[in-house]
């Protein structure tokens, strides 16, 4: 319950001051009677103050559901303007179209009687009963005083409508930055504690340490490599977005380390561009797919295959995993980490990210499609 009041708190402020507007004319009817200033309970002057707010209702519905999310979601600030305005130039001409038509002077009755032609057979009826039979009712002025306050009136509450919506909106997005930032925080200690453990560090220096004998040169490279990874970790990790081609250079040199550890059985492709265009994503979001294929995808019995390509199309970011599956890895695939991936990208994108898993029979594939920031 408290989870679907804290969702629809702002459907519920407008259903809460709708209810206060449309029971207002019944309690003024109440106080009436009470005090003596009318003697029945009247029905029909309440419903003529309820067709009053039901116009401005309607007005407010349209606005609220089908004009507002223009420029609040979809930042389209010509069309909302455009189309707002014809909305209050609609009521306006509503207003006027309907509003009872003013009573006529005397004196200008008596004009129109004297240079309009009588005709003959009505000259010998009386002057009074001719004008009985004419217009009393004179045509409504095309914007008066009345509609200028109503119009007015229109336009202050679709400006509180917004108003209502930009506070709800900018609490909800503060609430999803700090839970934003909770999980990149997370993200980033479950990377440190789940990758960079006692276990990795003892697999990469015993290779560099066999590698100091056989390749030294080789060695000294794998050392540089993995102390950009460590720097990698504890300085951009703590960023909301970085270059994309910091992000590569972090994979390709956990691949590189990754390679030490498996014989020639292990087939590993990569299909990245030598030139990145300057754009931008969150730290830390495709290593978990990556290091998923070599904790799943790697069998030292039988061949096995991780092929890593990616992508930049225009303002989309494509990025794409495909490791082999063995008996031994189908029982443990997915976990925490793609849970935790799901969070980030469903707070990030919201859903303008595409994210397919292919869990076949022989392979497994991760497909990722993103907006990327310049």
């Amino acid at each position: 319950m408290k989870r679907f009041l804290r969702l629809n708190r702002e459907n519920i402020t407008y259903l809460g001051l709708w209810l206060l507007l449309f029971l207002s004319p019944l309690l003024s009817m109440c106080i009436k009677v009470e005090s003596g200033l009318v003697k029945a309970f009247s029905w029909m002057e309440v419903f003529h103050v309820w067709k009053f707010f039901v116009v401005y209702l309607v007005m407010f519905l349209v606005h609220n559901f089908v004009l507002a999310p223009l420029l609040l979601y979809k930042h389209r600030k010509t069309m909302y303007f455009a189309t707002t305005l014809c909305l209050v130039m609609m009521f306006a001409f509503y207003q006027c179209s309907n509003r009872p038509r003013r009573p006529m002077h005397p004196m200008e009755m008596e004009g129109r009687m004297r240079h309009r032609p009588m005709p003959e057979g009505d000259r010998l009826h009386e002057p009074g009963r001719d004008r009985m039979k004419d217009h009393r009712m004179g045509p409504p002025l095309f914007f008066g005083e009345g509609d200028l306050v109503s119009t007015i009136t229109l336009v202050l509450l679709l400006g509180m409508n917004l108003g209502i919506k930009l506070y709800f909106r900018s609490e909800q997005e503060s609430a999803e930055m700090r839970l934003l930032e909770k999980e990149n925080l997370n993200q980033q200690l479950e990377y440190l504690k789940y990758q960079i453990n006692p276990h990795f560090f003892m697999n990469t220096l015993n290779n560099i340490h066999a590698l100091v004998d056989i390749d030294p040169e080789k060695a000294k490279t794998t050392i540089v490599e993995l102390s950009k990874m460590m720097r990698y970790l504890l300085y951009e990790g703590n960023n909301s977005l970085i270059p994309l081609h910091r992000e590569v250079e972090f994979l390709r040199n956990y691949i590189t380390l990754m390679k030490l550890r498996y014989t020639d059985k292990v087939k590993i492709d990569t299909d990245i561009p030598v030139s990145l265009p300057d754009r931008r994503l969150p730290p830390l979001l495709l290593i978990t797919f990556v290091e998923n294929a070599f904790k799943h995808g790697v069998s030292y019995r039988e061949p096995s295959f991780i092929t890593i390509g990616m992508r930049v199309d225009g303002d989309r970011f494509h990025f794409e995993c495909v490791n082999s599956k063995h008996r031994e890895s189908t029982a443990e695939h997915g976990g925490v980490g793609l849970t935790n991936v799901h969070r980030r990208l469903d707070l990030i994108y919201g859903d303008t990210y595409r994210l397919d898993i292919d869990d076949g029979t022989d392979t497994y594939t991760v497909k990722l499609e993103l907006p990327i920031a310049t």
